[in-house]
């Protein structure tokens, strides 16, 4: 009996001993409140260095360079010295309250954004100083620089987030303060170029002295980098259509057929992209809204125009294949509402017709389209003929966004019977009368450069196209997304862009273009066009593409108040055509006559140009007006 009570307090003790251990092992292993019980955990966020951008020749573009964010907690906060406190940092009382007030609203508890972006120089003049104010720290982050001073609009820049999206995001990612992508590239590949954020827990004491890795780091993510971008960007040819638009308003786009990437998009006037990437963001974006040149404002996709006489070559594409009209179809004048000019007085052929631009040829063979050749001229003939003209226009991408890798691309206007019965008020209530315009890109035709330079494309390639992309690949080259590998056909067929590409070969070495764009042992085809303005001098147009086979290049500029398309608009296509293909220009006196040529709405002259603003790593706000 006494043996058994032996063994049973022996088993005891050994149960109690075990179940000690057991304990022991749960608060040092598996349990961490014994580990916090005199420390708290802090969470880090590691910010990642955000994407690059490189053009087709791998020149850097776009940067980033090491700042740091001064982040605040409003609860820990102690400024013994408020005075001092705002000479450190050189802001002023009230910005100070301010600064601190906008904190509190965002949490008492939390850390905020106090001030963004202080240089390396910065971080090392206020660091000591920084132990006597409680509540503040430093947290690494990059600035995007800038090689040029080109390509704004396109490459777009980065602000902070707004309150509504941050409030509106569907995956929690962003926090106050964060920077996000607010136009162009850097909008449409947010995505890509933001990287992954990483996360560090360490253990502090109550007085904020750091006690090391929470659990060794084992609940640590690492930042990965954001993805770069290889573009088909041409810097050089980019930088060289800048200075040609310069004392100018209009846009150039520059395309590379055989694959869709853009080559330069010039949107003039332009600025100096480093202006939004600075803490004076909100005063740089207030003065470029305000300017009256609207540098902001992206033409190449953004700003609509009538396509002019450029449009006659789709009208001459859409009537060879409906065989309504033949290379050998002849037109006069007579019976239309344009009048005949030199040397088309009498009748002429197709081919004369684009060469010398005949608004008579252009106007029977919309009619014809219209009317269906042959039918009688009903409202309802032109109801169907219409419907028919505008299904088939429309698969060159018109009436419709191309779906470029660039966000605010306009639609443009292709109308059709809807938009006709809508302006007159029901059904068939007009006629060819009031339509009759659409026949050489006038009336209520929209297009956006874009669009323009995506047509001399499709022209050279003899009836197809890819969608215009700027990025030619993500994280490598030659790695496009998959929308911009898909080949659209425009539904004409390749015979008759020949006989149309003839003709635009002949307007420029014979036809409606100035003899000065001319470019020696190139050949050129093209078409000029000048788009009706109602305030203002006419918009100068011209579309073009080079080499007449195997093209390289296809263009579209449109300059503003500049009046006819082949003595503004051509000899800037042909000076960066030259440019593409040359790699330099030889024709150094057109160069210098076009880089100084003024077009300026005189409305604007007047005006004060803004060359600068008030703080000093902010000149040279607006460049190249």
């Amino acid at each position: 009996m006494l043996e058994n009570r032996k063994y049973f307090i022996y088993g005891l003790f050994v149960l109690v001993g075990f179940v000690y251990l057991l304990r022991l092992l749960f608060l040092q292993v598996i349990d961490n409140t014994y580990e916090t019980a005199n420390n708290s955990i802090k969470t880090i966020v590691d910010i990642p260095v955000r994407g690059q951008i490189y053009d087709r020749y791998d020149k850097l573009l776009v940067h980033n360079t090491l700042v740091y964010d001064l982040y605040v907690t409003p609860k820990k906060v102690k400024i013994p010295d408020t005075l001092a406190f705002c000479s450190l940092f050189q802001i002023n009382r009230q910005e100070l309250d301010s600064l601190l007030r906008i904190a509190r609203r965002y949490s008492p508890v939390k850390p905020s954004l106090f001030l963004r972006q202080l240089s390396k120089e910065e971080l090392a003049r206020v660091q000591d100083a920084m132990i006597e104010y409680g509540g503040f720290e430093f947290v690494k982050n990059s600035l995007r620089s800038y090689e040029t001073k080109t390509l704004a609009n396109t490459l777009g820049y980065v602000s902070e987030i707004s309150k509504k999206r941050l409030e509106n995001q569907e995956t929690l990612y962003y926090r106050q303060g964060d920077l996000i992508g607010q136009s162009g590239l850097e909008k449409f590949y947010e995505e890509q170029l933001r990287g992954r954020r990483g996360v560090r827990y360490v253990m502090q004491d109550v007085n904020g002295v750091m006690k090391g890795a929470w659990k060794n780091g084992e609940m640590d993510t690492t930042a990965l980098a954001g993805q770069t971008l290889y573009t088909g960007i041409d810097a050089d040819l980019q930088q060289y259509g800048d200075s040609l638009m310069q004392y100018k308003v209009g846009s150039i786009v520059a395309i590379e057929p055989s694959t869709g990437q853009i080559l330069a998009m010039v949107s003039a006037p332009t600025y100096d992209p480093a202006v939004l990437a600075t803490r004076e963001y909100s005063q740089n974006y207030s003065v470029l809204l305000k300017d009256p040149y609207k540098p902001l404002l992206n033409r190449a996709i953004q700003a609509q125009y009538r396509p002019g006489s450029t449009f006659k070559l789709v009208q001459a594409l859409v009537g060879l294949q409906n065989q309504v009209i033949y290379p050998s179809s002849v037109f006069s004048a007579n019976g239309t509402p344009f009048h005949a000019h030199a040397p088309l007085f009498g009748p002429h052929s197709l081919h004369a017709a684009i060469q010398y631009s005949s608004n008579p040829y252009f106007y029977n063979v919309f009619r014809k389209i219209v009317y269906a050749n042959n039918e009688r001229n009903t409202f309802k003939a032109s109801a169907v003929g219409l419907t028919q003209w505008h299904d088939e226009v429309s698969k060159f991408g018109f009436g419709q966004k191309l779906g470029i890798d660039l966000p605010n691309e306009t639609t443009g206007l292709l109308p059709g019977v809807k938009t006709y019965d809508k302006m007159y008020g029901g059904e068939l209530r007009w006629k060819f009368s009031n339509i009759f315009s659409l026949s050489i890109g006038e009336g209520e035709l929209l297009i956006n450069p874009l669009k323009m330079a995506n047509l001399a494309a499709a022209i050279a390639n003899r009836g197809w196209y890819y969608t215009p992309h700027i990025v030619a690949g993500v994280d490598k080259k030659d790695n496009a997304l998959p929308q911009y590998k898909e080949k659209h056909q425009t539904g004409i067929s390749p015979k008759y862009y020949e006989i149309v590409i003839d003709g635009m070969e002949d307007v420029v070495t014979r036809g409606t273009v100035s003899r000065a764009a001319i470019i020696p042992g190139v050949a050129m085809c093209g078409k000029t066009g000048t788009s009706q303005n109602k305030v203002g001098k006419d918009h100068s147009i011209f579309l073009a593409f080079a080499p007449k086979y195997q093209p390289k290049i296809a263009i579209a500029v449109f300059v503003e108040n500049a009046n006819f398309g082949g003595f503004a608009a051509a000899p800037i296509a042909s000076l960066m055509i030259e440019k593409y293909l040359n790699r330099k220009v030889a024709r150094k006196g057109l160069e210098t006559e076009f880089k100084n040529r003024n077009y300026l709405p005189a409305l604007y002259r007047s005006a004060p140009v803004k060359k600068a603003i008030v703080k000093e790593d902010a000149k040279n706000l607006i460049v190249k007006k």
